[in-house]
């Protein structure tokens, strides 16, 4: 027997979101609604998170087209600050650069760039504190280019897994562990750091520590169930934590609306878990370091957690694994209207006297000698092409604090029979 629905209504159907540019078209990017530079409002930090509504859907931004600084998010950051912060984004983009032709070269087997995101872990770590905690996704490189102390040769050994790996081999490239630094292990199952980032924070609050943790995700992992256990636990418990999620418009060969991006914003998300949620101009120095300097004085003053979209562009592939032109338009990073980070940082400079474009020439060869003589070095203790890896026997260290005798003496067969020193 036919339903009334049957007979007067549709046939039901499913939406199936499609991206708005595809190879050989251009791209209309009207999508992202953004929002002119300085309008949005500062809240106190002291604001209810259901008053931070309106900001998860406008867009937080402080640069103009003409790289002039307006607007009440407008952080009052020295030129030697500005600087610093232009020559972490160019140290993070020469070094991605070097790295991708040596994955090239088959000196290392696997990397991932974060060409076009620069502005985001860099201006982001000068806004924390020592002591803090990062969890990141691959993506946040920039977080330790701003340390000055992770030395690029530990790095680049990581990536070539020599036998001066720190990580012995154990890690793919790209997902380094520097506790020293506030660089929590980088875990290659998405999204189960921003759970890992609430936990410590919630750790920290229980001791009466004063430190506070920084969690990494991507617009396409925001699908995973750990993202909304995650925002759970940080807004039940209040939890001393800022939530990052970078809009980078396209997970690996999915466009951000297939995570459900579309017709709201991922910022939105943590809005409706009780959460104060900011939606911000990612490629925008100044914004970034403005926000996550709010953010951290915000769970610093046990005001609880802040979520942030950073709206950016992923403008390589999404790793040397992949071919952005089966999917997307090649010219899509030049027409994406939040242009590149560091030209406008470089503008913005520039326009106050404090920098030029000999000066920016000068700093980018200088940082270009320091990364191909730091390369230099790693290489010598070996690369993916010349066989120079950690010792097979190696994978029974580390496991247990005193060694059991049955892997005392499988180690020490392996050793016999083909396991290198």
């Amino acid at each position: 027997m036919k339903t009334d629905q049957a007979i007067d209504g549709e046939r039901l159907r499913l939406h199936v979101p499609e991206p708005t540019g595809r190879p050989g078209c251009h791209t209309d990017f009207s999508y992202l609604h953004l929002s002119p530079a300085g309008v949005v409002r500062k809240p106190a930090i002291d604001v209810a998170a259901v008053d931070t509504a309106d900001l998860a859907y406008s867009l937080i931004r402080v640069l103009d087209d003409n790289g002039q600084a307006c607007g009440p998010w407008a952080p009052e950051l020295s030129p030697e600050q500005l600087r610093r912060g232009l020559r972490t984004m160019l140290k993070t983009r020469v070094f991605d650069g070097r790295m991708l032709i040596a994955q090239r070269q088959k000196k290392l087997s696997f990397y991932m760039q974060s060409l076009g995101e620069e502005a985001i872990g860099s201006a982001h770590a000068m806004a924390l504190g020592d002591g803090d905690m990062c969890f990141p996704t691959y993506r946040q490189q920039s977080l330790l280019m701003a340390r000055d102390d992770v030395p690029l040769v530990e790095m680049i050994c990581q990536l070539l897994s020599n036998s001066r790996d720190p990580l012995k081999g154990r890690q793919l490239p790209v997902m380094y562990s520097i506790k020293r630094a506030g660089f929590f292990s980088i875990s290659g199952n998405l999204a189960t750091q921003f759970i890992q980032a609430v936990g410590w924070a919630m750790a920290s609050a229980i001791k009466g520590d004063t430190r506070i943790a920084s969690g990494w995700i991507g617009d396409g992992a925001t699908a995973e169930a750990d993202f909304h256990t995650a925002l759970t636990f940080a807004h039940v418990y209040r939890a001393p934590v800022i939530l990052n999620v970078v809009n980078n418009q396209w997970a690996i060969s999915t466009f951000q609306a297939i995570a459900g991006g579309e017709g709201t914003t991922f910022a939105a998300r943590g809005s409706g878990c009780g959460i104060a949620s900011l939606r911000v101009d990612g490629n925008d120095f100044l914004a970034v370091y403005a926000v996550s300097k709010w953010a951290a004085e915000r769970a610093r003053r046990n005001l609880g957690p802040t979520l942030i979209e950073w709206v950016t562009y992923r403008a390589g592939p999404h790793s040397t694994s992949d071919d952005p032109s089966k999917y997307r338009p090649a010219d899509e990073w030049q027409r994406f209207p939040l242009g590149d980070p560091i030209e406008r940082l470089k503008a913005h400079l520039i326009g106050m006297g404090e920098w030029s474009d000999e000066q920016h020439l000068a700093v980018q060869k200088e940082l270009e000698a320091e990364i191909i003589k730091a390369q230099k070095e790693a290489e010598a203790f070996g690369t993916l092409a010349d066989g120079h890896i950690p010792s097979i026997a190696s994978m029974f260290e580390d496991v247990y604090k005193e060694m059991p005798a049955h892997l005392q003496q499988q180690m020490a067969e392996a050793r016999r029979f083909g396991g290198r020193e």
